[in-house]
């Protein structure tokens, strides 16, 4: 007897095609969310870092510390930031904690960066 091919009376695997995608629907959107947090942790380090730099030089040269990273970092980082001199370099830290999928949203686990300057002789 000859196979039968898809004719009217093989409606075994109809839908079969939407059922596995919408099985693997969540897994995909679990997946791009796990990939956004790491971009978002990443971009966070490198703020973090960055807002410190300048923070360091602005307090190097006799700017105020926290204008300098505040430039650099929006509101909704909840940064702090913490400049001291010792030993003719100013050092500055600066705080972010880590958002959860947005910024504003964080669980509380502080991102730190660190940078240092020498200061600026005034004339």
């Amino acid at each position: 007897m000859p196979a039968r091919r898809g004719g009217r009376g093989d409606r075994g695997d109809r839908g079969q095609v939407a059922i596995e995608f919408v099985g693997t629907v969540p897994l995909i959107l679990l997946l791009v969310a796990a990939v956004w947090e790491c971009v978002l942790i990443g971009y966070a380090f490198s703020l973090a870092g960055n807002a410190a730099d300048e923070a360091a030089r602005a307090g190097a040269v006799g700017r105020s510390c926290e204008e300098a990273a505040g430039a650099h970092v929006g509101s909704a980082w909840n940064m702090t930031v913490a400049c001291s001199e010792t030993g003719g370099i100013v050092t500055a830290r600066v705080s972010l904690n880590l958002p959860l999928l947005y910024p504003g949203l964080d669980i509380g686990i502080p991102i730190e960066g660190e940078a240092g300057s020498p200061k600026e002789e005034e004339e």
